[in-house]
């Protein structure tokens, strides 16, 4: 039967539209087959990566098992040894024991026979029987009286560092560091050239009657009073405020204003020595001693005013007598007056531990006193232990770190020392030295330096300290040599 127009067309879409499905069919199975493909290639590389990681990680289990098996190894070789090395001191201790004992079994044999064939009375077999023990006796008493004297020494040795360490513990004074220079404040510019003068000849009358050198420089609003003396500075330094102040400025009122300040200054200094005796806690009367006293606070010791350091020195020789249970009023007495003689002007053949302590005994100071300010500083033999605190708190007050600029730069520059020359051994990584200088903590790295050579090291080093550095007491070095192993689970 023949198909009409519509058939054929129908017929004709539906084998179009059925080889467009199987076109697509077959591109879809092509697309399968190859996602499929690289799944499994995926897959096996996935397969071989996990085999990959596995081995590289038996590996490593294996290398550190390795290690850790030589490490016991080595552990197990030790203590065997160990074991053994005390096994035979033990044999050799006990046949030390053995031994000692047949002698003396053979020693008394020996007594008992001589005993028998001297025929020896009672009294006298006693008698030698004595000297037969005082004699076996004798090593070991001497070993006794060796170890008591040697504990007694450590004991007191402790003992003497705990008595220093409160003392300076408890007394805790600020530091006050003065400068060569006094800075004195002018109202205005104009002023610099009236100080200066007509042909400088003021300034040069101000510094030819005060001692000092005035320095008039592009400072503004100010001048500076410069002086080794303390005392010329501080006259100097009151006579020109007061000249800046009054306005009228030649020769005859700068004459006029040195000379005030000057009896200005050294009046105050009676006042400065009662404030100071108060403040250290001792009595005194009499007015030179007072007078004396006082100009101590215009004078420096490295930067260390003298006053303060006197004040200071009572009250560290009060304490240490205090702890070694004697009457702290001579030492803290003879602490603040030891330095007087700094404080004479006129001329004397003594030093200034024999001038103060001849001014003292002038005027009847107590004997441990004028004793103790002459042995200060070794120039005559000490006559009592007032002598010795004085000596040792004066170190105390002058060397302590900070006291003096002198004292804390070489503190500082010891420290910095120590440091360096610990880092300046290969394999080592950081150094801290600590108390004060009294400890050098060294770390190394681990794996440039084993154990067995940490303790070498640490023997070089202190080799090294002994021979290139000057120091009081000791220093103790401490070598850390730390390694650390970390994992993160997840």
């Amino acid at each position: 039967m023949p198909l009409d127009s519509t058939s054929a067309a129908l017929l004709g879409l539906a084998t179009g539209v059925a080889g467009t499905a199987a076109a697509a069919v077959l591109r879809h199975r092509a697309s399968v087959a190859a996602h499929r493909k690289d799944i499994e290639m995926a897959a096996r590389e996935a397969e071989l990566r996990v085999r990959e990681l596995r081995a590289k990680d038996e590996e490593e289990l294996r290398a550190k098992s390795a290690r850790t098996d030589a490490e016991l190894a080595r552990a197990e070789a030790v203590r065997v040894a160990a074991d053994a090395a005390a096994k035979d001191a033990d044999d050799a201790r006990a046949e030390a024991e053995r031994t000692a004992q047949e002698l003396a079994r053979e020693k008394k044999n020996l007594a008992r026979e001589a005993m028998r064939i001297a025929g020896l009375t009672a009294s006298e077999a006693r008698k030698t029987a004595m000297e037969a023990v005082r004699a076996e006796c004798e090593d070991d008493l001497s070993r006794l009286r060796a170890e008591i004297l040697g504990k007694r020494a450590d004991d007191l040795r402790d003992e003497a560092r705990r008595i220093l360490v409160d003392t300076m513990q408890r007394l805790a004074p600020s530091v006050v560091h003065e400068a060569g220079a006094a800075i004195v404040p002018i109202p205005d510019e104009s002023m610099k050239g009236r100080l200066i003068g007509r042909e400088g000849r003021n300034i040069k009358a101000f510094e030819t009657l005060t001692g000092t050198t005035l320095m008039i420089d592009e400072t503004p609003d100010s001048v500076l009073v410069s002086s080794f003396d303390p005392v010329r500075r501080e006259i100097a330094r009151v006579a020109l405020e007061a000249l800046v102040r009054d306005g009228r400025i030649h020769p005859s009122s700068i004459e006029a204003f040195v000379e005030s300040a000057r009896e200005q200054v050294l009046a105050s200094a009676h006042e400065l020595g009662r404030e100071a005796a108060e403040k250290a806690g001792v009595s005194v009367s009499d007015h030179e001693v007072l007078e004396l006293l006082g100009r101590l606070h215009f004078r420096l010791s490295a930067n260390q005013n003298t006053l303060d350091h006197s004040v200071e020195t009572a009250h560290l020789c009060a304490l240490l007598a205090a702890e070694l249970g004697i009457d702290p009023a001579p030492a803290r007495r003879s602490g603040l007056l030891h330095d007087i003689g700094k404080a004479m002007t006129e001329d004397t053949d003594l030093g200034h531990a024999g001038a103060g302590a001849a001014v003292l005994r002038r005027l009847g100071e107590d004997s441990r006193v004028v004793n103790a300010v002459a042995a200060h500083h070794g120039e005559v033999e000490p006559e009592s232990l007032y002598a010795a605190i004085l000596k040792l708190a004066d170190g105390i007050s002058a060397t302590r770190p900070g006291a003096r600029s002198s004292t804390l730069e070489g503190y500082v520059e010891r420290v910095r020392g120590l440091e360096t020359l610990a880092k300046s051994f290969p394999g080592v990584v950081e150094a801290h030295a600590i108390q004060a200088g009294r400890e050098v903590r060294v770390i190394v790295e681990p794996a440039k330096v084993s154990e067995d050579e940490a303790q070498s090291l640490a023997r070089k080093i202190r080799v090294r300290i002994e021979e290139e550095m000057h120091y009081p007491g000791s220093v103790r070095i401490v070598l850390i040599r730390e390694q650390r192993f970390h994992e993160e689970a997840r």
